[in-house]
């Protein structure tokens, strides 16, 4: 019958606020990450880098480098020249002539030509680093500097230089839409709002750098990466390399940040596989911080002209957003997606916007490639429509509240599909924007703006309104769930695969009282999934956290898209909790056999099978070791039916010195929509920790290039400039709503990871806006442009009124 036991979910299960499993191990300095598991031989591989953005190679010369001590190799691209080329492009999209998606071809190490500075050129193998850093600087490469495209400006000057595949420098192009009905709906317009929008570069800027360990036994690569995607790094590593993809393996620990940089495989990974081979001996590479902001994917880069027609009432009749996105030297798939599909599909957002005409182009720069970064398109497009919003209010005189309210997608609208063809499955906008002002003291903010002109300062109040998509359009996973029974030793069956991240709460090996072993190709990268699928098992099985391991990061235990576009728990634990109950039906019929009964008649809870009516039992973890090897194993798939659509308001207030042009953000309290919790704690640091880099890219932080050599200007945090700290700490006031479950998957779970970023960067520029309108200088509002630091604020305002 059922026991004590039954308590255990509501203590450790869905709901609750569980002490990270992940974190024990990384405060006592026991983590995993790539760089720990370097051992006593490895080699240690530097690469020589571009110094131009744009250069023919006419020859490399490694002959120096090799003879020098400890040097166990050089690679050159003309080693890897009969490789197959790296993927670019789309064939998704094409240019406006109707031709593919263009593109320079991509190697893994450059070879005919460099264009970008930091491109990978050739790599030192050595016994130390230093031995491998001295004899990257003995090669020496011959190059013929070219003209350069060194910024998106340039790229679509009238006398642009043309980078190779592309005449006009526009790799490809999207348009959605109706731009004839469109046209006629901005004629008939009362009102037109227009703003010229510019989403500067910005680094992802993870704690851990981009870290590679690769060994070759003679038949397989075994990789240990810090990645969000292994099987990603599979494919690409092996196509390289000329192996089928059984005969690599990857596996990812502990992961320092990921942020979407981390998403996909990068050409240093396969040079560095091959590297191993044709050495012979394990080879491992961490990147330092200069080389990540040179050569890493960096994120937005998009300069947009949105025009927004409402009727006299203040309600939307059309939207227009023309944009070029700068996706740098090569095209990568998801670099090109983000900007000319995924950004669109929520461009209209919380609203109801009949008619869009949509026309975005893809342009080619010498620049390093972007990608995703938190959010991967949804920021921009968000950005756009709430500036545009809070920009309509003011040319109005319509309160901004109310506009939001008169243009609401309203529940009884549900499934609703917007004019990008996406449908929103639920939603309640104006139910958490009702929320949040309370919150925010909305009210009250009179009292608090004249307090702060009292001391000199200009307060502001910004709101963003919005949703946005998760999933990345893949939405199956796959899981393995294994029973072991009790053992008293630590066997090899019993201890989580060497390189993968293994997160229990219990940390002695000795697994007295038997575990369940689940494994889930998503990957934590800091996020705390790890404990949140673990909870979802508490959930399935009433046994307590201690008896739960999760196993991520493995290609050889399981393969699927990994983590990414905030899917890892919508999917990921959904095929986590139907993989649970799958094995409790599995083992619901080895009972019955047991206990010598129907299945039907066999219950469940708390650990132990039991027949109907009667104490005739047995524990989960016996009946585990009364099959044959001790355990009972479900190798389960599952697919959710569609994305989610986290949605929230978010609301700041920020005090501008427009002696200095210093802001400072002294309030943040947003009300999210991200259905079930399973986890409190660990979605609020999602939550605020998001927050955190919107507001760094709104504030502080922009990639910079040289706009004649192409030169990266920003290539340390000497130049780049973060968010800390002790400027934020304090102010977030952060609440759910749970009211309205995703009805996508069987948790009812909604996206969490980038919800933050995307609503905080519209919000605190809006509150920018609502200072300088509230101190006369309302004609300063549409000019303002990211980042707002203070030297950029202070120029603006000395700009005189038009």
């Amino acid at each position: 019958m059922p026991d004590s036991n039954a308590a255990i979910p509501t203590r450790f299960g869905s709901g609750q606020a569980v002490k990270r499993l992940e974190d024990e191990a990384l405060l006592k300095g026991q983590g995993r990450y790539t760089d720990d598991l370097g051992e006593l031989g490895d080699g240690v591989l530097v690469f020589v880098r571009s110094p131009h953005a744009h250069a023919a190679i006419q020859g490399v010369d490694a002959e120096a480098a090799r003879a020098m001590p400890g040097v166990r190799g050089v690679i050159t691209g003309a080693d890897l020249a009969g490789a197959p080329p790296l993927p670019t492009g789309s064939p998704a999209f094409k240019r406006a002539d109707g031709g593919d998606c263009a593109s320079p071809v991509r190697r893994a190490l450059a070879h005919e030509a460099v264009r970008y500075v930091g491109e990978a050129v050739a790599a030192v193998v050595a016994d130390t680093l230093q031995q491998a850093k001295d004899a990257a600087e003995a090669v020496f490469v011959d190059y013929a500097e070219l003209p350069a495209v060194p910024t998106l400006a340039a790229a679509l000057g009238g006398d642009a230089r043309v980078i190779s595949g592309a005449p006009d420098n526009i790799a490809c192009e999207a348009r959605h839409g109706d731009a004839a009905a469109a046209q006629a709906a901005f004629a008939q317009a009362a009102h037109v709002v227009t703003l010229d929008i510019t989403h500067q570069r910005v680094a992802a800027l993870t704690l851990e750098p981009r870290t590679v360990r690769a060994a070759w036994d003679g038949q397989r690569i075994d990789m240990h990466i810090s990645s969000q995607m292994p099987t990603a790094v599979r494919t690409a590593v092996s196509n390289v390399l000329g192996l089928a993809a059984e005969s690599v393996r990857v596996r990812v620990g502990d992961v320092g940040g990921g942020f979407g940089m981390k998403t996909g495989s990068y050409p240093e990974d396969a040079v560095i596989a091959w590297a191993a081979r044709a050495t012979g001996r394990p080879v491992r590479w961490t990147g330092e911080r200069g080389e990540e902001f040179a050569s890493t994917t960096h994120g937005r880069d998009l300069q947009a002209h949105a025009e927004l027609a409402l009727d006299a009432d203040g309600r939307i009749l059309a939207l227009r957003v023309h944009s070029h996105a700068n996706v740098g030297a090569y095209p990568t798939g998801t670099g090109v997606a983000i900007q000319l599909l995924i950004g669109p599909w929520v461009q209209t957002s919380v609203y109801h916007v009949p008619v869009i005409d949509f026309h975005f182009g893809a342009v080619l720069t010498n620049q390093a490639p972007t990608g995703a970064y938190r959010g991967a398109g949804r920021p921009e497009a968000i950005f756009n429509i709430e500036r545009l919003m809070d920009e309509a209010a003011r040319q109005t005189g319509i309160d901004r509240i109310a506009l939001r309210r008169r243009n609401f997608i309203q529940p009884a609208q549900m499934p609703y599909t917007n004019p990008m063809g996406q449908t929103y499955d639920v939603g309640r906008f104006e139910h958490v924007m009702d929320q949040a002002l309370p919150l925010a003291d909305w009210d009250g903010f009179a009292a608090r703006a004249a307090e702060s002109r009292a001391r000199g300062l200009w307060r502001g109040l910004g709101i963003a309104t919005f949703l946005e998509w998760t999933g990345g359009n893949v939405f199956e996973e796959r899981v393995t769930v294994e029973i072991k029974a009790p053992t008293l030793r630590a066997d090899a069956s019993a201890l989580p695969p060497e390189g993968a991240l293994a997160a229990r709460g219990g940390p002695s090996p000795l697994e007295v009282d038997g575990i369940i072993e689940v494994y889930s190709a998503v990957n934590q990268m800091g996020q705390g999934i790890a404990t949140t699928l673990a909870q979802l098992v508490v959930d399935a099985f009433g046994v307590p956290i201690e008896q739960v391991r999760v196993v991520l990061g493995d290609t050889d235990r399981g393969n699927g898209f990994g983590s990414a576009g905030s899917r890892s728990l919508f999917t990921g634990g959904s095929a986590m909790r139907s993989g649970a109950d799958r094995t409790i039906e599995e083992a619901k019929r080895l009972a019955a056999h047991e206990l010598e009964a129907a299945a039907e008649d066999i219950r469940y809870e708390a650990a132990r099978f039991f027949v109907a009516g009667t104490d005739h039992a047995i524990g989960l973890f016996e009946l585990a070791g009364r099959q044959a090897g001790g355990h009972i194993l479900v190798d389960h798939t599952h697919t959710v039916s569609g994305p989610t659509w986290p949605n929230g308001c978010h609301i700041s207030e920020i005090e501008l010195d427009p002696q200095t042009g210093a802001i400072a953000i002294v309030a943040y309290a947003s009300v999210n929509d991200v259905g079930r919790v399973v986890n409190p704690m660990i979605v609020r640091g999602q939550l605020d920790g998001g927050a955190v880099q919107g507001i760094g890219q709104a504030l502080t932080e922009q990639v910079v290039y040289d706009a004649d050599s192409g030169q990266l200007l920003t290539g340390s945090l000497m130049d780049y400039a973060v968010p800390r700290a002790h400027d934020l700490a304090t102010m977030f006031k952060t609440e759910m709503d749970e009211s309205t479950p995703c009805t996508n998957n069987p948790l009812g779970v909604k996206g969490v990871g980038e919800l933050g970023t995307i609503g905080a960067t519209p919000c605190i520029v809006n509150a920018v806006a609502d200072a300088l309108a509230r101190n006369r200088r309302a004609d300063l509002a549409p000019r303002l442009q990211m980042p707002l630091t203070p030297g950029r604020m202070w120029a603006l305002l000395q700009q005189v009124g038009s």
